[in-house]
């Protein structure tokens, strides 16, 4: 198994780069309408908690990953049985995110292009990046954030001229329910999605800081989410805001500076790719690791290229319109993560404390 460094500071940017991910362009709580600032703070109340065990559960392990602990925790036929739920959703997610980003670039930019071709493209670029290791994720995130702050803070300051405070009232209008449901919603999808990290680092005890990487990271990316949401509320409104399969998209492309700053929403295109790029090469990557553990293998690198390839067929056939993907994401997923981000990891950190309570007593 090959041994891979990172600092605190690279952690931090790929998973905030994984956190904006795909939400940056198709927004997150549009159910609680003008109350989508509420619903994401009561979200990042409840991915402060999750953190803490996953936090904890890296505490208790420190240099192993996901897959290494669930074969100490559950054993080697029950372990090996978690892992691949696992390894499946990590697969799932990625492939996920793969169909949302050639969706979103055929819809707005090729309509015409087959989408094989997109997906060949962006799959490939994410194949090479995984199989050059998480050292150059890292860095590579390091870079894109910067570029990414820079064009986020340009783009929102410009929309200020289209922008109208009313679109916030009134609060609570519908009750809490609508802003608990999509609070909800947003945990699942971005912010606890960061399970698949237990999977992809393995910190050194001496050098990473696990509870100062994740809390940093959620801080920073939920900042992040909480502006570009507020702002394409304020820009457009709840009610044109719901029907937008594209909200950011959609922002941006009102903002119109006389006649020499127009068709700006390039730079949401960009972004996006950016940080959709990061999140399907961790979850590759996670996959990978995953199967490397379960067959005892001495490196993921060389599962990268078929389980990739594999990923772009399942995104090329996992939905039949753009209607059913919104669907998915937005009514079922976080039924069917909830299990991988909250209850297997609670389960984890319980029988782990147990276990290890047992070993200290029998020293």
């Amino acid at each position: 198994m090959t041994k891979e460094t990172i600092s605190d500071k690279q952690a931090i940017s790929m998973i905030v780069m994984f956190i904006i991910g795909s939400s940056i362009v198709f927004g997150v709580g549009s159910e609680a309408k003008q109350d989508i600032w509420l619903a994401i703070i009561i979200a990042l109340i409840w991915a402060f908690i999750i953190m803490f065990i996953y936090v904890k559960i890296y505490s208790l392990f420190p240099e192993k990953n996901l897959f290494q602990i669930i074969d100490f925790v559950f054993g080697k036929y029950i372990g090996k049985f978690i892992s691949l739920l696992y390894i499946w959703y990590s697969f799932h997610l990625g492939a996920l995110v793969l169909n949302d980003t050639f969706q979103f670039i055929k819809v707005v930019s090729f309509p015409e292009t087959p989408e094989y071709i997109l997906l060949i493209f962006m799959g490939t670029v994410c194949i090479w990046a995984v199989k050059e290791g998480i050292e150059v994720l890292c860095r590579m995130s390091s870079f894109f954030i910067i570029l990414l702050i820079i064009i986020i803070i340009l783009v929102s300051s410009l929309s200020f001229s289209v922008m109208n405070i009313n679109n916030l009232r009134p609060t609570l209008y519908n009750g809490i329910n609508p802003v608990l449901n999509s609070a909800f919603g947003i945990f699942s999808f971005p912010f606890a999605e960061t399970v698949i990290f237990l999977g992809v680092f393995n910190f050194e005890k001496s050098k990473n800081n696990p509870f100062r990487i994740y809390y940093r990271a959620l801080l920073f990316g939920g900042a992040i989410i909480f502006i570009l949401s507020l702002r394409n509320i304020l820009v457009l409104g709840s009610s044109f805001l719901e029907s937008l399969y594209f909200p950011s998209y959609t922002t941006v492309e009102l903002i119109e500076i006389g006649e020499f700053l127009q068709r700006i929403e390039v730079a949401v295109s960009v972004v996006f790719l950016y940080a959709a790029f990061i999140k399907i090469s961790s979850c590759l990557l996670c996959s990978c690791k995953g199967i490397e553990n379960i067959f005892n293998l001495d490196s993921y690198k060389i599962l990268v290229a078929p389980v990739g390839l594999l990923m772009m067929t399942f995104a090329c056939n996992i939905y039949e319109s753009i209607m059913e993907m919104m669907e998915w994401a937005f009514l079922v997923y976080k039924y069917y993560a909830f299990p991988f981000q909250v209850i297997i990891p609670l389960i984890i950190l319980i029988i782990a404390k147990i276990k290890t309570k047992k070993q200290l007593k029998s020293i």
